[in-house]
C-alpha cells in the first residue's frame, strides 16, 4: 500500500514533468485515483467479508426502574457469536457502568465494547432498586430484514473497512442460521425470476436462492425465500477504493499491485497531453505490469494432494 505523493512521484518521473510545467497537479491527483479503481476492478484486489458479529457501542436506557441505590450491578451476557476474526476471534466480554440518579438509571455507559456479540442482552440487580431495562446498540452487521427480498449494493455497510468506498460486485453470500453458514447458490436472474421466485410474497423462511440484477456499484442482489426475520448474512465483496486526497489517506490497493498504479495514471496523463504513442505505450506496460503481478501472487495449487475433494 502507498501513499498520494508516492503514486504522483512515480507518475512524475514516467512523465518527466518534477516541475510540473504540463499537467495541472489536480489532474495528477484524479489520474492517479482512476487508476486505483481501474487497478482494484481488473485484479479484483480489494476483497472485503463482511463481519457476522459485532462491538456494543453503546446501551439504550428503555425503563430508568425506581428505588435504585448508587451501585446497582450490570450483567452482560458472554460473547453469544465469537465471529474467528482478530483482534478476539473468541469474543470479549463488554462492560458497562450505570448513571444512577435520585434512585433510576438515566444512562448506561460502555466501559468497553467488547467482541463477537450478536444479540447481547444485559441484567440490573440491586438490593433495592428495580424495573430498569436497557437494549445495546451495536456496532453494523449486515443483516437481512423480514419480508425483504430486494437489496441494494449501496445497502451494504462498508464504513468498518477504512479506505473502502462501495461494491461493485458480490463474490458470494452466506446466510447464517441456527450456528450454520450456508453459501446461497446463485443463478442468473432469468432463472430465478422464471423458476424461483414463484410465490410473490406467500412464501417466508430461511433463503436458499439468491441472484444479481443490474452491474456496478447500481447492481443489487435478490434472496429467495424471502427472509422470514432478521439473518445474519456475510458477504464476500469486490470493492472500488475511496479517493485519495492527501497522505492521511487510507490507501488500500495491496502490494504487488500498488506498483502499477502509476503506470496507468501516465497514461491518461500521455492522453490529456495528446502524446497518443506514449499513451499506448503506458497501457501495454500497465497491462503487461498488472498480468505479472496477478501471476505473482496467484501461484497454481491442488486443492487436495491426496486425491479427494
Amino acid at each position: 500500500m502507498s501513499t498520494l505523493n508516492k503514486y504522483m512521484q512515480q507518475t512524475q518521473r514516467f512523465l518527466r514533468e518534477a516541475k510540473q510545467e504540463y499537467l495541472n497537479t489536480d489532474d495528477l491527483v484524479d489520474y492517479v485515483n482512476r487508476a486505483r479503481r481501474e487497478t482494484a476492478q481488473r485484479t479484483q484486489c480489494v476483497r472485503r467479508l463482511t463481519p457476522i458479529s459485532a462491538s456494543i457501542v453503546s446501551w439504550s436506557v428503555t425503563n430508568q426502574g425506581a428505588g435504585y441505590s448508587n451501585a446497582p450491578t450490570l450483567t452482560i451476557t458472554p460473547p453469544d457469536f465469537p465471529s474467528g476474526m482478530l483482534p478476539n476471534p473468541g469474543g470479549a466480554q463488554a462492560t458497562a457502568l450505570p448513571i444512577v440518579q435520585a434512585g433510576k438509571i438515566t444512562a448506561i455507559n460502555s466501559q468497553f465494547g467488547g467482541y463477537g456479540y450478536f444479540a447481547p442482552l444485559m441484567t440490573i440487580t440491586d438490593s433495592t432498586g428495580t424495573g430498569a431495562t436497557a437494549t445495546a446498540v451495536l456496532s453494523k452487521i449486515n443483516q437481512l430484514n423480514p419480508n425483504q427480498e430486494k437489496y441494494s449494493f449501496s445497502d451494504i455497510d462498508v464504513s468498518m473497512f477504512p479506505g473502502v468506498d462501495s461494491v461493485y460486485s458480490i463474490r458470494s453470500v452466506s446466510v447464517i442460521y441456527s450456528n450454520y453458514r450456508y453459501s446461497l447458490p446463485m443463478y442468473s436472474f432469468s432463472t430465478y425470476q422464471a423458476k424461483i421466485r414463484n410465490y410473490p410474497f406467500q412464501y417466508t423462511y430461511v433463503p436458499a436462492f439468491c441472484t444479481q440484477f443490474g452491474q456496478g456499484s447500481d447492481g443489487s442482489f435478490f434472496m429467495y425465500p424471502i427472509p422470514s426475520q432478521i439473518y445474519q448474512v456475510e458477504f464476500d465483496l469486490f470493492c472500488i477504493p475511496q479517493d485519495l486526497i492527501d497522505n492521511q489517506s487510507v490507501d488500500v490497493i495491496p502490494a504487488p499491485w500498488d506498483d502499477v498504479v502509476p503506470y496507468f495514471a501516465a497514461h491518461l496523463a500521455q492522453l490529456e497531453l495528446q502524446q497518443y504513442n506514449a499513451a499506448a505505450y503506458y497501457l501495454k506496460l500497465y497491462d503487461d505490469m498488472t498480468l505479472r503481478k496477478s501471476n505473482y501472487a496467484r501461484p497454481g495449487r491442488a486443492t487436495n494432494l491426496y486425491g479427494r475433494w
